[in-house]
């Protein structure tokens, strides 16, 4: 009984030496009497006992590996603390056995010295704006020299890039300088432009100002222009009535008596509102002066008619 057991046993561990079932996501290296044989794709695949073993087994999917944070140097002496994601996938199952020793923590190790390289050529501005190109940069390095490695290397992603204390309060004060910088040109701006345009307000006043002083003194002047000729209209129609007036029977006696009681009127105003008392010397013959007057209007009225005809 012991021995049929042990017989039983015997021809389950040969079948389990005999069949290999490879999963899907997996390639497994073969060796027979260790030296290769064969990569075996995923799928049912019959071994020779004792001869065949699987060496190595090998994710096919794509691998996320963890870059450490490292310290680096940019290209202005700026000390940063590094640290990323390196996405690969095994593509070569041969030399990813036989081609490199551990191929993770080799693209790991060519990851860190390659973003150190980058860095380096870039200053500390450039690592926060130029983080696309830095991570091209990188993958097209290290998928370069993991070539003979059999894995492809898809992309590399920087998770965080972290100056030092001192440079993030050095990095600090320069954006609140900026700031400061940015407030006081906006506040000179405003008030550039508040100028201009109280200059502007002022000179518009001004030109207003003098076009309303040039109408007024053109009114004012048509103004007088118009009462000018009103005047010299009615003064001419008033000559016209007196010549006609003259011209009629007793005109003559009628302008001497008008005349007398004007200057009687005058004589009398003049008296009243003098402080000395004025008497002409020949108050006697102040009836010649009216006769005089008479004689003058006898011959303003000759002139008249004869200007008439």
């Amino acid at each position: 009984m012991f021995a049929f057991t042990l017989f039983v046993l015997f021809v389950f561990f040969i079948l389990y030496k005999l069949l290999l079932i490879v999963p899907m996501r997996e390639v497994n290296v073969i060796e027979r009497l260790g030296k290769f044989r064969t990569v075996l794709q995923p799928g049912f695949h019959f071994l020779i006992p004792f001869f065949d073993r699987v060496a190595y087994k090998h994710e096919i999917r794509e691998q996320v590996l963890d870059v450490p944070p490292q310290s680096c140097i940019s290209k202005d002496n700026t000390q940063l603390e590094v640290d990323g994601l390196v996405y690969l996938k095994v593509m070569d199952g041969k030399l990813a056995s036989y081609g490199i020793e551990d191929y993770r923590r080799a693209a790991v190790n060519l990851a860190q010295t390659t973003m150190r390289s980058e860095i380096g050529k870039l200053s500390l501005s450039q690592t926060f704006s130029e983080r696309d190109s830095l991570n091209e940069s990188i993958v097209r390095e290290i998928d370069k020299a993991s070539d003979p490695w059999g894995i492809k290397v898809l992309r590399y992603e920087i998770k965080n890039i972290t100056p030092s204390r001192k440079v993030i309060h050095t990095l600090e004060k320069q954006m609140e300088a900026e700031r400061s910088k940015r407030a006081e040109i906006t506040l000179a701006n405003a008030e550039k432009a508040a100028m201009i345009n109280l200059s502007e307000g002022e000179r518009q006043e001004a030109i207003n100002l003098s076009e309303g002083e040039k109408q007024r003194r053109i009114n004012e002047a048509k103004g007088t222009a118009q009462e000018i000729a009103i005047i010299a209209r009615a003064k001419a129609e008033g000559m016209e009535l007196v010549s006609a007036a003259l011209a009629k029977e007793g005109g003559h006696e009628a302008m001497n008596m008008q005349l007398k009681e004007q200057f009687i009127a005058q004589v009398g105003k003049i008296l009243g509102e003098a402080d000395v008392s004025v008497v002409p010397a020949e108050l006697a013959k102040i009836e010649g002066f009216f006769e005089g007057m008479e004689q003058v209007t006898h011959a303003v009225s000759a002139n008249s008619v004869k200007g008439a005809r």
